[in-house]
């Protein structure tokens, strides 16, 4: 089984990939150490797994306690927020209780969060089940809930015990949600690795078939380049900001359109593309890069054009409030070629309209 380490000091903690770890009796859940665990899922993932999972981990003899909330972006919020600390402090858990986050990336940033703040820190682990969860949100320790004003704006940085990624759950999840997941997963290959790029475009078939062995080695890789761009910078002071490639664009599109219209990677994507445009325009990448990114992107049916009824305007509005501004200087992270990208803050509003007017 693939086993890979984020090496955070005292903070390090494991990644286990492996198909069936869900239903694996043998498997020892073993940074799940607490004797009281509380599983936070959604209504369409819980019906799959909660039953089965809480099973196994009361078979260790463990209290365990299930809080269900409604699926989707929408629910990352303040409220829901509330609502789960509010059935903690019922229950009541204790500091010594552990939260499972058991589902995708709004659950993991939500549960995480929770985790962070529930009497000032109380251990998680991740236990992600979709694409885009396994191979970006589970992994690096960021937390947050949405604003209208913004997304992601209230969180924390709050690492896991563990990441236990179980790939069999891909096969029930909507192709729409698949090909969301991808454009984190082509992102890794734009920001940081070439030969990774070019790896996706030779397998695409077998990734759309979801053929097994393949499933494994992408996610891997994507976790491995994650992990490896965590230990070297935590908090996001420096090359961590490359994984926003896309996302300053992108959560422009998810603020604007209301949260979940656009799936988070369908936002990323378009994003992406506006950002190799942007870099394109000033000669830092080649057309045939640009193209290469959006040939890979339409190959597993996502967007690379933002709203139509979204205008330039409503972009910057949004990218102004960007996690990634300083002293009100927005910045970007931008493609210099397949493999390798740079935090860039010296560009104009005119070039952004020019762009986005364009686009």
């Amino acid at each position: 089984m693939p086993t890979l380490n984020v090496d955070l000091g005292e903070r390090s903690y494991p990644i286990y990939i492996e198909a069936g770890i869900l239903n694996d009796a043998g498997f020892v859940f073993s940074e799940i150490r607490a004797n009281h665990v509380i599983i936070i899922s959604n209504n369409l993932v819980a019906p799959l797994y909660l039953e089965a999972f809480a099973s196994r981990l009361k078979g260790l003899h463990k209290r365990v306690d299930s809080i269900v909330i409604a699926d989707g972006e929408s629910e990352k919020t303040l409220q829901t927020f509330e609502y789960v600390l509010s059935q903690l402090l019922a229950m009541p858990a204790s500091r010594d209780a552990c939260i499972v986050a058991l589902g995708g990336g709004v659950i993991g940033d939500l549960a995480g969060f929770v985790s962070a703040c529930y009497q000032r820190g109380i251990d998680f682990v991740q236990v992600p089940t979709t694409l885009l969860s396994q191979v970006d949100s589970s992994v690096g320790g960021k937390t947050a809930v949405n604003h209208p004003l913004g997304k992601n704006m209230i969180g924390a940085f709050y690492q896991p015990q563990a990441v236990y990624i179980d790939t069999t759950s891909l096969v029930t999840l909507p192709e729409r949600e698949f090909s969301a997941g991808m454009a984190e997963v082509i992102k890794y290959g734009i920001i940081y690795d070439e030969a990774f790029f070019g790896w996706l475009e030779s397998n695409i078939s077998l990734i759309q078939n979801k053929d097994a062995n393949t499933l494994n080695k992408m996610i891997a890789r994507c976790c491995e380049i994650k992990a490896t761009i965590v230990a070297l910078d935590e908090r996001e002071q420096n090359v961590r900001a490359l994984l926003n490639l896309g996302h300053t664009f992108g959560h422009a599109i998810e603020a604007e359109q209301g949260y979940g219209n656009w799936l988070h990677g369908e936002a990323v994507s378009t994003g992406m593309v506006l950002a190799a445009k942007l870099a394109n325009m000033r000669g830092d990448m080649e057309l045939a890069q640009l193209t290469r990114i959006e040939s890979l992107l339409t190959a597993f049916s996502l967007p690379t054009k933002g709203p139509e009824n979204m205008n330039a305007n409503a972009y910057i509005t949004h990218m102004q409030r960007d996690k990634k501004a300083v002293n009100n200087q927005m910045r970007f992270v931008l493609p210099k070629g397949i493999g390798s990208a740079h935090v860039v803050a010296n560009v104009t509003q005119q070039e952004l309209i020019t762009l986005l007017d364009e686009s």
